[in-house]
């Protein structure tokens, strides 16, 4: 059956507010999809009435073959960095999308779907720059959906971050990442405990 074109096709919002690097985020996964993982990708920007500390959000498309409609209807992966950002796109989740949201920002409230949660924001602020959250968040997001890979996303970040940066955001990806696998971990530890399954 031919009529599934959309199981190649991931559709992947980032949303926050200006000042947070949502579109930088947003165009990393765009590159590494492209450029590293060899697929197809576009990316949509769209911004608040003012840059900085309005509602901002990114619209990234991957997929295996062209894509013809840039512009997300129905995100598989919603990444919230805002409360609302969260609000504006929750009407457009589905139960098989996936919710990635910086805890200590975003109560994604009634979520129709399964979410994750990161403290983004603290983590960078622990690691000396809050403007490095959004690098976690793409760590964290790699980690869980597998929606670019993680070596494409580390090439790209080193390509597309301030000169002289580069260790620092590599060191946040790795931190956002490796919280997202422990996070993995330990649902499966949890699913395993429930129905008696060994986890591996």
């Amino acid at each position: 059956m031919s009529t599934k074109k959309t199981q190649s096709q991931t559709e992947i919002i980032v949303t926050g507010f200006g000042g947070q690097g949502i579109i930088l985020a947003g165009r990393i996964l765009g590159m590494a999809a492209s450029l590293v993982d060899k697929k197809e990708s576009t990316l949509v920007q769209a911004y608040g009435p003012e840059s900085r500390g309005g509602a901002c959000n990114a619209q990234v498309i991957i997929s295996d073959s062209p894509i013809h409609y840039p512009y997300v209807n129905t995100p598989k992966i919603l990444v919230a960095m805002s409360q609302a950002g969260y609000d504006k796109f929750a009407s457009t989740l589905i139960p098989e999308s996936v919710v990635l949201v910086d805890q200590d920002l975003v109560n994604p409230e009634k979520a129709v779907c399964d979410f994750f949660a990161i403290p983004a924001t603290r983590m960078a602020e622990n690691l000396g720059n809050k403007m490095m959250a959004n690098i976690i968040m793409l760590g964290f997001c790699t980690a869980i959906t597998g929606a670019v890979s993680t070596e494409a996303a580390q090439s790209t970040i080193g390509k597309s971050v301030p000169r002289g940066t580069e260790e620092r955001n590599i060191e946040a990806y790795t931190k956002g990442y490796d919280y997202g696998i422990s996070t993995l971990k330990g649902r499966e530890k949890r699913a395993a405990g429930q129905t008696g399954v060994l986890a591996q």
